[in-house]
């Protein structure tokens, strides 16, 4: 297929009528030179902007992995790894990150995919380990490379670097300018897209808004915002692991319907929360700064410092979860009477006053459902949905997103029928086989 057809194929599978400024000029400089960075906010499309040349380079003759993306983080190799199956290229791909089951791992590998996404650790096992070849490897991606480096991947990605000797294309891609590109990678004179100026924000229809809170108060003040804010996608940031626990456990003893997340959880419990928040069973998700940046969090409306971070940089990736691609949004700050602002805040703040009385938040509209079974049950959302209408007793109207993984898949249903459904089918089999079926907490 020619490259207009497989542009224009990727996009109508995305629904994205055409691409944006940072995209259509990404898309030229990828494609005619060797080694592009690529710097634009949070939200802006950074991620289709390097995979759909990524795309236009795919040799259907080629049998082996052609091109590697590294990412600093689980939660986002998995959120590029959608982004590649909503595009329904044809060609197959495969995430390999910590926390993921090794052997499973390694089947994926015997039959190679076109695009392997990994965390620099885990890839580096498996070139340790010998499991899939490297030769046929032209393009590398380093997608969020300032964290990588921040996050002490340095070794790890340099000695992957070393075991690709067929290199033609490097692409990095950060949401900062402010970044040193090491040795290592061998890059002295890449090509620069800077979209991180004023002109190309992402968040230019946000708002700040200042509250004020003795630290006493902070909890109550916190909740109180909740209760004027109602039922709106939230995202609630907190500078450490215990303070996003506290935080949520406090939300949770008043009565709101609240999750964390932060780096200290297991793998699998973190997936749960994103996927809860994504799929409105979890309205308010109270989070460390790993969920500030790559994560797929669409639609929030509202972002809650209820701590400031140290760094310029990490206000600027919370912000930008909110207020994405232009759209409008605003960021609560719960700041001490008088107390010292950080140096990057350098603008007028807008004083807010909650205003009184506000009712406490309804209950979320959605449950979510685990599944024991997924992709590599050969199970896919149109058996969930028919068997959660049939077995279940749900109207399709009842049915909110589905997320099929390998071996486990996460459905939303009606908050009110959520119990009900369990019990219609826990003795009941999808495509002849039974499968463990609960709500997810």
């Amino acid at each position: 297929m020619e490259s207009n057809a497989l542009r224009t194929k990727a996009l109508t599978n995305l629904g994205i009528p055409a691409l944006n400024e940072m995209q259509e000029k990404a898309l030229e400089v990828i494609e005619n030179q060797r080694d592009t960075l690529l710097l634009s906010p949070t939200g802006s499309g950074k991620t289709l902007a390097f995979l759909l040349p990524v795309l236009l380079r795919m040799r259907t003759d080629v049998a082996g992995v052609q091109c590697l993306i590294l990412s600093p983080t689980r939660e986002l190799a998995i959120q590029i790894e959608k982004v590649w199956q909503q595009m329904a290229t044809g060609f197959k791909v495969n995430t390999c990150y910590g926390g993921h089951s090794m052997p499973t791992e390694i089947k994926n590998l015997s039959q190679p995919p076109a695009l392997l996404i990994g965390t620099p650790g885990r890839i580096l096992d498996h070139i340790t380990r010998q499991t899939f070849d490297l030769t046929s490897i032209t393009s590398l991606v380093l997608d969020e490379f300032d964290k990588s480096l921040a996050l002490g991947f340095q070794e790890q990605m340099g000695d992957i670097i070393k075991h690709l000797p067929a290199l033609e294309k490097r692409i990095l891609a950060s949401a900062t300018n402010k970044l040193v590109i090491p040795k290592f990678m061998g890059i002295t004179a890449p090509y620069i897209l800077n979209f991180t100026g004023a002109q190309a924000k992402s968040t230019d229809g946000l708002l700040l808004k200042r509250i004020t809170a003795t630290l006493e108060e902070k909890d109550q003040r916190l909740l109180e915002l909740l209760c004027y804010i109602g039922d709106n996608a939230t995202l609630i940031f907190c500078n450490t692991r215990e303070s996003s626990e506290q935080t949520n456990a406090f939300l949770n003893s008043k009565g709101i319907a609240s999750a964390f997340f932060h780096g200290g959880m297991e793998q699998i419990e973190r997936e749960k929360a994103l996927i809860r928040f994504r799929n409105g069973s979890t309205v308010f998700l109270v989070a460390s700064d790993l969920a500030a940046r790559g994560l797929d969090i669409p639609d929030v409306k509202y972002v809650i410092h209820y701590e400031l971070p140290s760094k310029k940089d990490d206000f600027i990736h919370r912000n930008g979860r909110t207020a994405r691609m232009f759209a409008e949004g605003t960021a609560f700050l719960l700041l001490s009477e008088g107390a010292e602002l950080p140096p990057y805040l350098t603008e007028k703040l807008e004083f807010f006053d909650i205003p009184a009385n506000n009712p406490r938040p309804p209950a979320p509209h959605f449950a979510t459902l685990y599944i024991s079974g997924g992709k590599k049950d050969k199970l896919s959302k149109i058996d969930i949905v028919g068997f959660l209408c049939q077995k279940g007793q749900l109207d399709k109207a009842e049915i909110g997103k589905i997320e099929l993984m390998d071996f486990m898949s996460f459905v939303a249903v009606a908050a009110e029928k959520a119990d009900a459904v369990v019990k219609l089918v826990q003795m009941e089999k999808m495509k002849g086989k039974k499968y463990k079926i609960g709500v997810a907490k």
